[in-house]
């Protein structure tokens, strides 16, 4: 446990933080989810919104820096590579 106030100040920021991070590290992962549901399904306009609200997500989390950009945009590449090939 810390003794120094500002490293007690800095592990009560840093699980604030967390808490919000993971919440929309979450979102992100249960958007994904359904979009992975949704493509091996057999209704494509069902999938196309499944995955463009799983994009919306994944961006929000790069935006935020839950995540790098880059690993939003390759779980994006993955998820529309996944849908063209279900079409």
């Amino acid at each position: 446990m810390a003794n120094i106030k500002s490293a007690i100040k800095r592990n009560k920021q840093n699980e604030k933080r967390r808490l919000r991070n993971r919440v929309v590290r979450g979102f992100a992962r249960t958007r994904i989810a359904r979009a992975r549901v949704a493509i091996e399904g057999n209704d494509p306009e069902a999938a196309k919104a499944a995955t463009l609200a799983a994009i919306a997500a994944l961006d929000k989390a790069a935006q935020k820096g839950v995540i790098h950009k880059n690993n939003a945009a390759r779980r994006k590449s993955r998820l529309m590579k996944r849908l063209n090939a279900a079409q």
